[in-house]
């Protein structure tokens, strides 16, 4: 193993949690580069409410690379019963560790600074950091000339058409040295799994991240969601998310994309309407270049199973 190469994971959520779990086992160089495009559900209740970045996927992360007891980790990640949509005062639906890094914030009057004291708390395995410290929404258009403002509304899928083109405002939005330098002197950058147009795209439209990501010599990889959201990408295929890193990047910018090949779990019951498996390749020679392996999580197969991930992802390197 090659502990000193040094990782650059560009994401946030559930997938990018399940990336990092395996491979903070490789590596003691790793920097996870977080979307800070939330507004909706319990985050953006607190966003709102107390004029912060959003701390919900910051916080998963730190849970996700924490060194400490098993029950501090859950602590963070623990929710209070109640509706994650509900008032912006009320308790219930909240994360724990989100109002621990409102309470840091609080304490230090810098919410970039209560981040860090999160990390030295619970020890992390590398740095967090967000892909930005200014405040900044998205709004997507779609096929029928839809206008969908906001990350939430995106999420739910409150629109008829297909996602044609998200935007950042503001447009140019502030990025720590730290993230810029990070992408710049990588060994290898990844950006997914996670929701494309909602958690990816909002961090590689960063004109400062997207430059970094150029001039990086890094190896680069997209790692492709076992499952596809309906709201978001219906029915893509892995073509359909090269494309969308074209449209919105320029260039497919990536040197592989990595997709899981083992659909023999299928979607559970419970989530076939929210849900489809993203097919295999097709065959027909691409212009870009695709690993297919058994990546799923036997247990949840909407996922990617950590340890395969990481140990596919290792490879690469």
């Amino acid at each position: 193993m090659k502990k000193d190469k040094k990782v650059v994971c560009l994401g946030g959520g559930i997938g990018t949690m399940n990336l990092v779990k395996g491979l903070k086992e490789y590596t003691d160089n790793m920097t996870v580069v977080v979307s800070m495009a939330d507004d909706g559900g319990s985050a953006g209740r607190l966003r709102r409410l107390y004029k912060i970045p959003p701390p919900g996927d910051l916080v998963s992360c730190v849970s996700a690379m924490s060194n400490t007891d098993p029950i501090l980790r859950d602590l963070l990640t623990f929710r209070f019963l109640g509706d994650r949509y509900g008032s912006d005062s009320s308790l219930p639906g909240q994360k724990l560790g989100n109002l621990i890094l409102v309470a840091l914030t609080s304490m230090t009057g810098d919410f970039y600074k209560a981040v860090l004291e999160l990390q030295r708390i619970y020890k992390t395995s590398g740095r967090i950091l967000p892909s930005t410290t200014d405040s900044i929404s998205i709004w997507a258009q779609t096929s029928l000339g839809e206008k969908i403002q906001g990350e939430q509304h995106i999420d739910l899928g409150h629109f008829k058409g297909r996602i044609e083109k998200v935007f950042l405002e503001p447009k140019n939005p502030k990025v720590l040295d730290e993230v810029k330098n990070a992408i710049k002197q990588a060994d290898l950058i990844i950006a997914g799994p996670g929701d494309l147009y909602t958690t990816i795209i909002p961090v590689l439209l960063i004109p400062d991240i997207l430059e970094s990501l150029k001039e990086s010599k890094a190896k680069k990889l997209f790692i492709i969601n076992v499952a596809n959201k309906v709201s978001e990408t219906r029915d893509y295929k892995i073509e359909d998310y090269v494309k969308a890193v074209v449209r919105h990047c320029g260039d497919p910018l990536f040197d592989l994309f990595l997709a899981n090949d083992n659909h023999s779990f299928g979607i559970p019951k419970k989530w076939l309407k929210q849900y489809s498996c993203v097919p295999l390749l097709d065959g027909v020679k691409k212009e870009y270049k695709v690993v297919q392996e058994d990546l799923i999580d036997e247990n949840f197969p909407l996922y990617h199973n950590s340890k395969k991930l990481a140990r596919s992802v290792w490879k690469f390197i």
